[in-house]
């Protein structure tokens, strides 16, 4: 609606209730568009309570990882390895290597 709009609406609305009667009928729709507006923004805002309630229901739903199967390859390569198993090989130039390579074959 533009400006010539509202200007030939407030003759007309002049016109029609005369000079007494536009104040009151200005309140009285002031009144009416405050209410509409704090009506929609109450509603809103329980919108926005509703979804974020839904949020945290949903979030509460999700469960925790569960551990891997027994005898599945995930549970293989989450358990550490005993501590005796691993054996370092002999750094060159250490006897034990020195051994090895001086033992005749048989």
């Amino acid at each position: 609606m533009g400006f010539s709009e509202t200007i030939f609406l407030f003759f007309l609305a002049l016109l029609i209730f005369g000079p007494k009667r536009l104040p009151e009928i200005a309140r009285q729709v002031g009144k009416i568009v405050n209410e509409l507006k704090r009506a929609s923004n109450e509603f809103q805002a329980q919108i926005r309570s509703e979804i974020s309630q839904l949020e945290l229901e949903s979030e509460n739903k999700i469960l925790p990882p569960s551990e891997p199967a027994v005898g599945t390859v995930a549970a293989l390569s989450a358990q550490p390895e005993p501590a005796d198993s691993y054996q370092p090989s002999p750094a060159p130039g250490s006897e034990e290597h020195s051994v090895l390579k001086a033992a005749p074959d048989a």
